[in-house]
């Protein structure tokens, strides 16, 4: 069960542009190594589903580069994600948890919702139902599909480094 499941209460803000990608089944992900994802390292911040969104990535070091989201409305804190992005094989997954605003998990404690790489370009980086998109150095975006059963959609969130 991805994130997809997870946000199902933000589904109303999604749009129906497709952005990502899948692998497709038997399908291996792509060889990539964490410095190929070094220009996402640093603290961002956009606005959805209402509110505020920030992400803090680290450099690559020790086989992962790993992030904290946060989205907060009406300057009250509405969930966190932890993850990151490791290095496993000749290849990347991205892997997260989400927490409530008081830090209780929304999986279960040995469960991580992963995101395979597909594809890897200069200003792309293309996770399943998950694509980075490198506007310039001082812009991104990121779409995530969102939603289950058929009814699922894809959220843009525009990011500004600060």
């Amino acid at each position: 069960m991805k994130m997809i499941c997870l946000l199902w209460f933000l589904l109303p803000a999604v749009s129906m542009a497709q952005h990502t990608l899948k692998l497709s089944a038997g399908e291996d992900p792509p060889p990539a190594v964490l410095q190929q994802m070094e220009w996402i390292q640093g603290s961002w911040k956009g606005e959805a589903f209402g509110g505020i969104t920030e992400e803090v990535w680290s450099p690559p070091a020790g086989d992962s580069m790993m992030f904290v989201f946060k989205l907060t409305e009406n300057d009250k804190v509405k969930f966190y994600e932890f993850g990151h992005i490791m290095q496993v094989g000749e290849s990347l997954t991205l892997q997260l948890k989400h927490f409530d605003a008081d830090l209780g998990g929304w999986e279960e404690k040995d469960e991580t919702i992963d995101f395979r790489l597909v594809k890897l370009e200069e200003n792309h980086a293309y996770f399943e139902d998950l694509t980075f998109e490198r506007v310039s150095d001082t812009e991104m975006n990121v779409y995530v599909v969102i939603g289950e059963n058929g009814s699922e959609g894809e959220v843009t969130f525009n990011y500004k480094r600060q």
